[in-house]
C-alpha cells in the first residue's frame, strides 16, 4: 500500500474539481485544507482524499459514482466519520452524505417502518419519533448514536449495548436503497428481484456465489450474534438454506458491514420497536475485572437486556474529565475507592412494569451481598448511559505516553469463553511489557481492548503488530472473530486471510467483483487488503511532529504543546446536534469544518507543519485556510467538559492566534474588543454623550467599516461607572465580601452592580469594590495572550490581600466568563504570580447567586425565603458556566426563591460569544445559532414571563433576536428579597 499521508496539490486536482462542480449541485471542495480535515477519522489513521463532495440528494450521488466509475477514480461514502478502523480514510474523493440528506422521507405507522436518508444520525431518528409521540424507537444503539450517521451505520453494521434483544443494524432493516457505481440505483430487500432488474441481476449474481462457497461459509463464519468481519455472506447461505428464492432474498444484510466498498446507501427503511414501558439499570461493583466476567454468562439467565462492562482505567479516565466526573457519584465504591471493574445490567419491559423488580430480585439473589446500585428514573439512567457511552474517547484523554488504541478493540467471543479470553488477552499484554483498558458489550461477548501504545516509539509498534495477530489467533481459538462490531478497515483487514483462509478471501473478491468490477469504492479494505504490517503504517503520528514552541499557556496536564494538539481522537461526540453546548458553530453550519474536531484536526496539520509545502516541521501559525476555519470558534468552552477527551479548542485557539499576532501583528478589530475595558471606562466618564455619538449613523457606519461590525447588531449602552456612586453600608461588619467589577457591571450595567450590593448587604456583609482590573477575558478570546498576561498579574497583585485576608469570605463576581478567568485560564496561562495564590483566588472565587444558594444557611444575616406566585422565570445558563461548573450554580437559588416557577432552558449556546457577533461576516451565524435552542422558548414565554440570563452576552442576543429583556439572577434575588 502506497503511503497515504502525501498531499496531492490541489491544482494537480483542479480539471476533476471543476468538472464535479459543473455536473453536482452539492458542495464541491478539493483545496489542501478540506481535504486534510477528513484525512482522519476516529482511529489511529491519516489518508489525505482527494477532494470532499457533499451531494444534495441521490440524484448527486449517482452522477458523482458514474463520474468515478467512468474515470476510475476511487470514492470513500462517509457519514459522521466515526469508525475506530480505518476504514473512513481514504486517498479517494469523500463523498460525504452528512451535511445535506438528513431528512425524514416517511413513516408508515401501520408497518412500523420509517423511511430516512442516510445522513441522519440514530439519535435525530429517535428525537424525530419522540417529537412526534409514535411510541416507537429504532433499535440499534451504538456509543456513538449521537453523531454516527444512518449510513454509516449500516456501512458498519453498528449494534449498541442492547443488541442480545434487538441485534445489530441488519436485523433492523427493512430494506436499503444502493447506488452502484456506475450510477444505477436499486432497492434491496426481500423480493427486491421481482421488481426490479438491477436487484434481480445482482441477486441471481450473488446466490450463485453463496452457493459455491456455502460449505467453507458455514465452516469458517463464527456463529456468533455479533460478526463484522468480512462480508455478510453468511446471511445469504442462511436465507439459501431456509429454501429463499433468489429473485425474493434480501441483500440488505449483504450492504451492512461492507464498509462503502460495494455502492452508496443513499436511503433506508428502518424497522422501529415500540419504547419500553419500564427500564431499570443495576450498576454492580467489583474488586477485580476477571470477578466482573466471571458472572456475565449467569447474569444473562436472568433476562438482562443489556449487560456492559467498564474497567478501573475507564474509570479514571472519567474521574479526570470535567463532565464525566459527576457520573461516578451513581457507582458504588469498594473500600473508599473506585472499584476494578463495574457491570451494567439493564432490564426492559414492554408490558408489565413490575416485571423489572422481579429482574433485579435475581440478580441479587445471583450476587450475593455484590456491591450494587440500582436506578429506575430515567435521568439517573441517562447519567449512566452517558458515562458508557464516553468510554472510548474518555481513555484518549489519558494523559500518559503511551495511549490506549485502537487496533484490537473489537473482538467478539461467545461468552461462555469469555473468562479464558480476558485472561489469556492479559497474559499476552503483560508479555509486552505494557497493559490494556476493558470495557465492552459482555453480555454478546464483543470486548472492546485497548493496549497502552506509544505510536512514537518504534519499539511499541512492533508490540502492536504482535498483540494483533496473537490476539486475532486467541480470537479464533475461543470460537470468535477479531472484528464484532467496528469492522475490518486498516487495522484488522489485513489478518482477514488469516482468519478465513484464501478462498473465503477469493469468495468477498467475487462479491466485490459483482457490485463494484472497477473497484473504484474504498478500494483496500475487505478486498485486497494491505499486508499486516501495514497495520502500523500510514499513522496520523507520522505525518507531521510538533516542533517545541515558547507558549503563553502551560500544557503541562496534556503532556505539553504537543500532546495537546494531539489530544482529539477524532471520536466526533463534538458532531452531536442535541443536548449540551458542544459545538455551537458546527450544529449551526453541519459543516465538519466548522466542528470542534474540524478546529482541532486543523490546528494539528497547522502546528505540525503539515501545511508547508516544504515539509520543514516547522509550526505554520499564518496559515490563511487555519484562521479561517478558527475564525468561526466562538470559544464557549464547551469542547473543554463535553469532550470526553478533554480536547480544549478554545485554549488552543487563543494560543494559535497569540503566536500568530507575535509574528504578523495585531490587527485593529482585536485591540479595540481585547481591551474593550478601557474602551467602556472612558465612555462612563460622559455616557450620555457616548451614547448618541454611537448611535449617529455616519459615527456607526465608520464604525462598522473600521472594525467589521454588523449594521444590525445594536450596541450597548454606557452608564455612570458603579465605582462613582455605588451604595455602602455595613461599614464594619464582621465579615466582608468583594465584589468584582468587571468591565460591562461597572461601566455598562452598574445597576447589577448596586442590586448585588443590596442583596448582599440584607445578607449582613459589608461589601468592597476595589479598583483592582482587568481578569483579561476579553484579550484571552481575541488572542492578546502576552497583554492578558500583564493584565492577569496586574489584577492578582490588587486582589491579593483580599484573598488572603480571613474576614473576606468570597470574591464575588457578576459575569461568568470573568469568573471562568479565574478559576481556568489563570490556572493555566503562565503568569508571573504563584500557583498557590491563583488556586487559593480560584476556590474564594463565586458568582453572586451561586454564593447566595451555597451558604444560605449561614449568611450573618439571614433572609426570608420567598415562593410566592407570580409570572414564570426562565433561565438560559452562560456557556463558560454551563461548561465549568454547570447552570445550576444560577438555578439553584433561583429555585430556592421561586420554586416551579422556574423553568432552565435546555439550550446551548445563545450565538453573541462576547464580540463574535458583533462582527458582519458572523452575525449571520450567530443569529442562527440562537435561533437553535435559544431564541424560541424565549418567544414563546409568556408575556409577563421574567427572563434572566447571567452573560452579558447571552442578554445581549436575547434582546437582539427576540425583543425580550433579560436580566441578571441577582436582580431578581434582589426583588424576591425584597432589598430594591
Amino acid at each position: 500500500m502506497p503511503k497515504l499521508n502525501v498531499l496531492p496539490t490541489a491544482s494537480s486536482l483542479s480539471p476533476i474539481a471543476a468538472d464535479l462542480k459543473r455536473l453536482l449541485r452539492g458542495a464541491v471542495r478539493f483545496d489542501d485544507h478540506v481535504r486534510q480535515l477528513y484525512a482522519t477519522d476516529a482511529s489511529i489513521y491519516q489518508a489525505t482524499p482527494l477532494g470532499v463532495v457533499s451531494p444534495v440528494d441521490d440524484v448527486d450521488v449517482q452522477n458523482l459514482l458514474r463520474f468515478c466509475h467512468e474515470r476510475r477514480l476511487p470514492l470513500l461514502p462517509r457519514g459522521g466519520g466515526t469508525s475506530l478502523a480505518g476504514q473512513c480514510v481514504n486517498q479517494a474523493i469523500v463523498c460525504d452524505l452528512s451535511a445535506m440528506c438528513r431528512q425524514v422521507i416517511g413513516l408508515d405507522e401501520k408497518t412500523q417502518l420509517l423511511h430516512v436518508q442516510a445522513g441522519l444520525s440514530i439519535d435525530q431518528v429517535n428525537h424525530w419519533l419522540a417529537e412526534r409521540g409514535t411510541g416507537m424507537f429504532f433499535a440499534p444503539d451504538p456509543a456513538t448514536v449521537a453523531q454516527c450517521a444512518i449510513g454509516g451505520a449500516i456501512g458498519n453494521n453498528a449494534a449498541g449495548a442492547r443488541s442480545i434483544r434487538y441485534g445489530r443494524t441488519s436485523e433492523n432493516l427493512a430494506g436499503v436503497e444502493l447506488v452502484l457505481p456506475g450510477g444505477e440505483k436499486t432497492w434491496l430487500m426481500p423480493g427486491a428481484g421481482r421488481v426490479d432488474p438491477i436487484a434481480r441481476r445482482l441477486a441471481r449474481h450473488i446466490a450463485s456465489i453463496a452457493r459455491s462457497y456455502a460449505p467453507l461459509i458455514r465452516e469458517r463464519f463464527p456463529k456468533l450474534n455479533r460478526r463484522n468481519a468480512g462480508y455478510g455472506i453468511d446471511l445469504i447461505v442462511d436465507q439459501l438454506d431456509a429454501g429463499v428464492h433468489a429473485e425474493d432474498l434480501d441483500l440488505s444484510g449483504l450492504i451492512c458491514g461492507s464498509e462503502g466498498t460495494l455502492g452508496v446507501v443513499t436511503s433506508a427503511k428502518l424497522k422501529l420497536h415500540p419504547v419500553p414501558l419500564a427500564k431499570g439499570l443495576a450498576i454492580v461493583s467489583f474488586a477485580t475485572l476477571e470477578a466482573a466476567i466471571d458472572v456475565v454468562n449467569d447474569i444473562l439467565k436472568t433476562g438482562a437486556v443489556a449487560v456492559e462492562l467498564l474497567d478501573e482505567e475507564v474509570l479514571t479516565a472519567a474521574s479526570n474529565n470535567n463532565e464525566c466526573r459527576k457520573f461516578l457519584d451513581l457507582i458504588e465504591p469498594i473500600g473508599g475507592a473506585l472499584p476494578r471493574a463495574i457491570l451494567y445490567v439493564e432490564y426492559q419491559q414492554e408490558s408489565d412494569p413490575a416485571e423489572i423488580n422481579a429482574g433485579f430480585d435475581k440478580l441479587r439473589a445471583l450476587l450475593g451481598g455484590q456491591p450494587m446500585r440500582i436506578y429506575t428514573n430515567p435521568e439517573s439512567m441517562v447519567r449512566a448511559w452517558t458515562l458508557r457511552k464516553a468510554g472510548e474517547p474518555l481513555l484518549h484523554g489519558l494523559s500518559a505516553h503511551r495511549k490506549p488504541l485502537t487496533f484490537v478493540e473489537d473482538n467478539s467471543i461467545p461468552v461462555e469463553n469469555l473468562p479464558r479470553f480476558v485472561r489469556e488477552f492479559k497474559r499476552i499484554v503483560a508479555e509486552h511489557g505494557t497493559r490494556a483498558a476493558y470495557w465492552a458489550h459482555a453480555s454478546v461477548g464483543v470486548l472492546h481492548v485497548r493496549p497502552m501504545i506509544d505510536l512514537h516509539d518504534a519499539a511499541d509498534r512492533e508490540r502492536m503488530l504482535s498483540i494483533a495477530q496473537q490476539v486475532a489467533d486467541l480470537a479464533r481459538d475461543c470460537g470468535g472473530v477479531m472484528s464484532g462490531e467496528h469492522g475490518d478497515g486498516r487495522a484488522r483487514g489485513p489478518l482477514l486471510e488469516r482468519f478465513f483462509g484464501p478462498e473465503i478471501m477469493r469468495c468477498f473478491r467475487e462479491i466485490k467483483a459483482i457490485f463494484d468490477p472497477h473497484g473504484v469504492m474504498n478500494p483496500g479494505m475487505i478486498v485486497d487488503p494491505a499486508p499486516i504490517p501495514t497495520i502500523a503504517e500510514n499513522l496520523r503520528v507520522d505525518a507531521g511532529k510538533v516542533a517545541e514552541v515558547e507558549t503563553y499557556y502551560d500544557y503541562s496536564d496534556q503532556e505539553g504543546f504537543a500532546g495537546a494538539v494531539e489530544m482529539c481522537n477524532g471520536a466526533g461526540f463534538c458532531r452531536k446536534t442535541s443536548g449540551g453546548t458542544m459545538c455551537p458553530s458546527y450544529r449551526g453550519t453541519l459543516d465538519e469544518r466548522h466542528s470542534t474536531r474540524g478546529r482541532g484536526n486543523a490546528l494539528r496539520l497547522a502546528i505540525s507543519g503539515q501545511l508547508r509545502r516544504e515539509q520543514t516541521g516547522r509550526p505554520d501559525f499564518s496559515d490563511a485556510a487555519t484562521i479561517e476555519t478558527l475564525d468561526l470558534c466562538l470559544s464557549c468552552k464547551a469542547c473543554k467538559s463535553e469532550c470526553p477527551s478533554n480536547v480544549d479548542i478554545a485554549r488552543l485557539k487563543a494560543e494559535y492566534t497569540a503566536q500568530r499576532y507575535a509574528w504578523d501583528g495585531v490587527p485593529l478589530y482585536a485591540r479595540v474588543f481585547g481591551h474593550i475595558r478601557k474602551l467602556n471606562r472612558l465612555a462612563s466618564i460622559a455616557p450620555g454623550i457616548a451614547n448618541a455619538v454611537n448611535e449617529f449613523p455616519l459615527v456607526r457606519a465608520i464604525m462598522n467599516k473600521a472594525l467589521g461590525l454588523a449594521p444590525q447588531r445594536s450596541m450597548p449602552k454606557f452608564a455612570r461607572s458603579l465605582y462613582r456612586d455605588a451604595p455602602r453600608h455595613n461599614a464594619g461588619a464582621t465579615q466582608k465580601v468583594v465584589l468584582y467589577g468587571d468591565c460591562f457591571m461597572v461601566y455598562n450595567d452598574p445597576h447589577i452592580g448596586r442590586a448585588t450590593i443590596r442583596v448582599l448587604e440584607a445578607l449582613g456583609y459589608e461589601v468592597l469594590l476595589p479598583k483592582v482590573g482587568c481578569c483579561g477575558r476579553a484579550m484571552i478570546s481575541t488572542g492578546l495572550l502576552a497583554d492578558a498576561i500583564k493584565s492577569a498579574d496586574a489584577t492578582l497583585k490588587q486582589l491579593r490581600r483580599f484573598v488572603d485576608d480571613p474576614i473576606v469570605r468570597a470574591i464575588l463576581v457578576a459575569e461568568p466568563s470573568c469568573l471562568a478567568s479565574f478559576k481556568d485560564d489563570w490556572l493555566q496561562l503562565k503568569m508571573t504570580s504563584p500557583m498557590a495564590l491563583r488556586k487559593r483566588l480560584a476556590d474564594k472565587s463565586f458568582l453572586i447567586d451561586e454564593f447566595v444558594d451555597k451558604y444560605w444557611d449561614t449568611h450573618p444575616k439571614p433572609v426570608a425565603s420567598s415562593r410566592r406566585s407570580g409570572p414564570p422565570v426562565i433561565l438560559h445558563g452562560h456557556c463558560h458556566q454551563k461548561a465549568l461548573w454547570g447552570d445550576q450554580t444560577s438555578s439553584a437559588i433561583l429555585r430556592r426563591l421561586v420554586g416551579d416557577r422556574l423553568q432552565v432552558l435546555p439550550s446551548g449556546c445563545c450565538g453573541m460569544a462576547g464580540s463574535f457577533g458583533y462582527l458582519e461576516h458572523k452575525y449571520e451565524l450567530s443569529m442562527r445559532i440562537g435561533e437553535l435552542s435559544v431564541f424560541p422558548p424565549v418567544r414563546a414565554a409568556a408575556s409577563d414571563a421574567i427572563i434572566v440570563a447571567p452573560g452579558t452576552s447571552c442578554r445581549h442576543q436575547i434582546h437582539d433576536g427576540t425583543g425580550r429583556t433579560a436580566i441578571h439572577p441577582v436582580e431578581l434575588i434582589a426583588e424576591l428579597l425584597s432589598v430594591t
